[in-house]
């Protein structure tokens, strides 16, 4: 079958997708405004930034403009040109992959308005804002949210997934790393984020198993282009699992910190590499459609991995710098195999 009967083209802009996020934007815009008139009229929260600030209730009120019209984004863009395959999808894994898709847009605009008026309130110290800048702040920036959050999931794609997956993991991240209670918590181990019980816990345990969630959705989309590029059935469905697995696990890692119960935060964990040493060591003989760059790259990945361990068993760099790397090369990797799996062209040989 010739490429053009089977690849199904990415979702392009276009006018109704346009007009649909401008109202997404008007209407969380209005609704941003009106809360923020109420917070000004009541002084409620005039500061720029402190417990139940302003900058607590615009994060919060971003963040909802933003799920509602990802939620809607994501829902309405199964009907554009190259998403019609979404429609087959179970109703069970189409709830999890919305809801992931939310929860990362969720979080990702709760953290950038949280980071922006940590800004504004160094440059303006002591600034008490007034009626008309809590209106028409809040105004602004929750209809930037719901406009942004909607382009972003109507338009998804498994690159632009991929790209919403990596930004999410390491912004949650590095947040927990900045909030954290314990400024020495890097002398033990990278999971040692999640045993604290306060808002850096919350973050970094909230972040992998939401990461997980979204790992998990990402299959749906690795599964489908695997098809378009007349990947064997076989194939198809190792990597599928593997990558479902690797989700399962970085969500499970999550739920049990390290604290709570190490044998299944330390089983998750490992789990989680061994299918990635299965991606890795087995892509040549589990992929036949990928070009031999992909594969040299990934052998690349296994050999770096080789050298960070036996550093690490030398004692070159601790267990924290040790997890750091692997995390960063899983998701590398990840990065490297969807770029290649989005030019591979289907009638290669």
């Amino acid at each position: 079958m010739s490429a053009p009967d089977v690849a199904a083209p990415a979702p392009n802009p276009t006018l109704r997708a346009e007009a649909e996020a401008l109202l997404a934007a008007s209407i969380s815009g209005i609704a941003g405004g009106a809360v923020g008139l109420v917070i000004g009229l009541t002084g409620a929260a005039t500061a720029l930034w402190g417990e139940w600030s302003f900058a607590a209730w615009t994060a919060l009120a971003a963040a909802t403009a933003a799920g509602v019209s990802s939620a809607l984004g994501y829902w309405r863009s199964r009907t554009t040109d190259g998403q019609e395959w979404r429609r087959e999808i179970t109703s069970i894994r189409y709830v999890i992959s919305t809801a992931s898709v939310v929860i990362a847009h969720v979080a990702l605009t709760a953290i950038a308005t949280l980071a922006l008026f940590a800004l504004l309130s160094r440059a303006f110290i002591g600034l008490e804002l007034n009626t008309f800048w809590t209106t028409v702040l809040m105004a602004v920036i929750t209809g930037m949210a719901g406009w942004l959050s909607y382009l972003s999931s109507s338009r998804m794609t498994t690159q632009r997934l991929t790209s919403l997956l990596v930004a999410f993991i390491a912004i949650g991240t590095l947040s927990a790393m900045i909030t954290t209670s314990d400024p020495e918590w890097w002398h033990l181990h990278f999971s040692q984020l999640g045993t604290f019980g306060d808002l850096s816990s919350f973050l970094f345990n909230g972040t992998l198993i939401a990461g997980g969630l979204l790992v998990t959705t990402f299959t749906l989309y690795v599964a489908h282009d695997l098809g378009v590029l007349g990947e064997s059935a076989r194939g198809t469905r190792i990597v599928s699992v593997a990558l479902a697995i690797m989700g399962v696990m970085l969500a499970l890692v999550g739920v049990f910190p390290v604290d709570v119960n190490m044998w299944m935060h330390n089983l998750s964990a490992s789990g989680m590499a061994l299918m990635y040493l299965l991606l890795l060591v087995g892509g040549r003989w589990i992929l036949t459609r990928l070009p031999r760059a992909y594969f040299l790259a990934s052998w690349a990945f296994l050999g770096a991995l080789l050298v960070s361990i036996v550093l690490f068993a030398i004692g070159y760099f601790g267990l924290t710098a040790f997890e750091i790397i692997v995390f960063a090369l899983i998701f590398g990797w990840l990065a490297v195999f969807i770029r290649f799996l989005g030019v591979s062209d289907p009638e290669q040989d």
